[in-house]
C-alpha cells in the first residue's frame, strides 16, 4: 500500500491511497476460501468445488468484497501509521476510473481532533450556593401542584368561556369539505389556553357559550404524525354543549387525603423534599455553568468544522420542533433566523468544551457507566415538555453513539 498526503490545512487532512492489485487478489483467495466449504455445484461433492470455478460462478461479488476489505484494511493502516485522530468518519472515495484486476486509487478525507494540552484544573474556583427550602416555596408548590389538579364546575349558561375554562364539544372536521380519520368526536373536554391540540383551536372557543354552534378554521402543524393532515387546512364545526370553569381548591388535610397522604403536614414535608431537589439541581446547574465558563475562558482551540456543523444541526433541528408549536409558528421561525449566528457560536462553544472534557477524563481516569449514564439523562429529560422528553432522550443517545 502506497500513501501521499494530498492536503494538510488547518485540521483537515486529504490523502491518496494506492491498493495493489496484488492485495486486492490476495483477498479474493481468502474470500474463495471461506465461502468454499459452502459451496454446490453439480458434479462435486460439497466443499469440494475447484477454486478456479468458484471464482468463476462468483467473481464480481467476491472481487467486491475483496476491495472492499482491502479498502477497509487500507484507511486503518493509514490511521494508524499516521496516528491521525479523525473528528467524525473519514470520507473515502476510490477513482472512478477504477478496473478490476487493476491498481485501486482511494481518496480519504477527514477532519482530526485538534491536539490539546491537557487542560489542568489547579486554580479553578467553585462557589457551592445553598438555597433553603422555606415556607413560602413549599406552598407555592403544593399551590402549582394543586393548580395541576384542577377541577371544573359547571357555570351558567349565559357564560362566555374564556382562557382557563373548560368547555365540552362535540366537533366534525374536513379537509375541502371531506371527513378524515379521527376528526369527530363527542362530549370532548377542552381546557382553554393548555396547548393540548393544534394551533389556533382552543383560542377560537373564546367567547362561546352553551348551545352554541361555530366553524372553526384551522392549519395542522408541518410535522403532525398523521401524514395526510401535515400543513392541511381544516374546518372544525363545532356545537358547544357546556361551559365549565376552574373551581378554586382549597389545601387543607382534606386536600392532603386526596392524595393518599395522612395531613397538610405530610405533604408539606413531602414538597419540602421535591423543593430542595430541585434547587440542589439548579445550585448544581450554576457550578457547572460556572467551571464551563473558566474552561472556555482559559482554552481557545480550533474545532472541527464538520463536528461543529452536526452539533449546530442537533441545536437547530430542536429549536425548529420547538417553535412549531408557537402560536404563529412562521414569525416564530423568521425570528428564529435572527439569531442562527449565536446558536452557531453555542455549537462551537459545545465542541471545544467536550473536547477540553475528554481530555480531563481521560487524563483523570474518569468512567461513566451506561447506568449513571441512562440516569443522567433521564434526569435531565425532567427539565423539557412531557411531549418533547423522548425526542431529547433520542438526540442525546445519539450524540453519545456519535461520540
Amino acid at each position: 500500500m502506497k500513501t501521499v498526503e494530498t492536503l494538510n490545512e488547518g485540521l483537515k487532512r486529504e490523502y491518496r491511497v494506492t491498493i495493489t492489485a496484488k492485495d486486492i487478489d490476495a483477498r479474493v483467495d481468502d474470500e474463495v476460501k471461506s465461502i468454499a466449504p459452502t459451496v454446490r455445484m453439480p458434479g462435486f461433492r460439497p466443499g469440494k468445488v475447484p477454486p478456479n470455478l468458484i471464482r468463476k460462478m462468483h467473481g464480481p461479488a467476491l472481487s467486491a468484497d475483496a476491495l472492499n476489505k482491502a479498502i477497509d484494511a487500507g484507511v486503518r493502516d493509514l490511521m494508524a501509521k499516521e496516528k491521525l485522530r479523525p473528528a467524525l468518519q473519514p470520507a473515502v472515495a476510490l477513482d472512478e476510473g477504477y478496473e478490476a484486476g487493476k491498481d485501486a486509487e482511494v481518496t480519504v478525507s477527514l477532519e482530526v481532533l485538534p491536539d490539546i494540552e491537557t487542560p489542568s484544573i489547579e486554580g479553578l474556583k467553585l462557589e457551592r450556593l445553598t438555597v433553603p427550602a422555606d415556607d413560602k416555596a413549599v406552598m407555592a408548590k403544593i399551590e402549582e401542584f394543586a393548580s395541576q389538579m384542577k377541577r371544573f364546575e359547571e357555570a351558567p349558561k349565559t357564560k362566555k368561556a374564556a382562557q382557563g375554562d373548560q368547555v365540552i364539544i362535540d366537533f366534525a372536521g374536513s379537509v375541502d369539505g371531506v371527513a378524515f380519520d379521527g376528526g369527530t368526536g363527542e362530549d370532548m373536554a377542552v381546557e382553554i389556553g393548555s396547548g393540548q391540540l393544534i394551533p389556533g383551536f382552543e383560542d377560537q372557543l373564546v367567547g362561546v357559550k352553551t348551545g352554541d354552534e361555530k366553524t372553526l378554521k384551522v392549519t395542522f402543524p408541518d410535522d403532525y404524525p398523521v401524514a395526510d393532515l401535515k400543513a392541511a387546512k381544516a374546518e372544525f364545526a363545532v356545537t358547544v354543549k357546556e361551559v365549565k370553569v376552574p373551581a378554586a381548591s382549597k389545601i387543607d388535610d382534606e386536600f392532603a387525603k386526596t392524595l393518599g397522604l395522612e395531613s397538610l403536614d405530610k405533604l408539606k414535608e413531602l414538597m419540602k423534599d421535591q423543593v430542595e431537589q430541585e434547587l440542589n439541581g439548579l445550585t448544581r446547574t450554576y457550578m457547572k455553568r460556572k467551571l464551563l465558563d473558566q474552561l472556555a475562558a482559559a482554552h481557545d482551540f480550533d474545532v472541527p468544522p464538520t463536528m461543529v456543523e452536526a452539533e449546530f444541526n442537533q441545536i437547530w433541528q430542536q429549536l425548529e420542533h420547538e417553535v412549531s408549536h408557537e402560536e404563529d409558528p412562521e414569525a416564530a421561525k423568521a425570528e428564529l433566523e435572527n439569531d442562527r449566528d449565536d446558536y452557531h457560536a453555542i455549537a462551537v462553544r459545545r465542541v471545544r468544551l467536550g473536547l477540553l472534557l475528554s481530555e480531563i477524563g481521560q487524563a483523570h481516569g474518569v468512567q461513566v457507566s451506561s447506568q449513571e449514564m441512562q440516569r443522567l439523562i433521564a434526569q435531565a429529560a425532567q427539565q423539557y415538555r412531557p411531549e418533547d422528553r423522548t425526542r431529547f432522550i433520542e438526540y442525546v443517545q445519539q450524540d453519545a453513539l456519535a461520540a
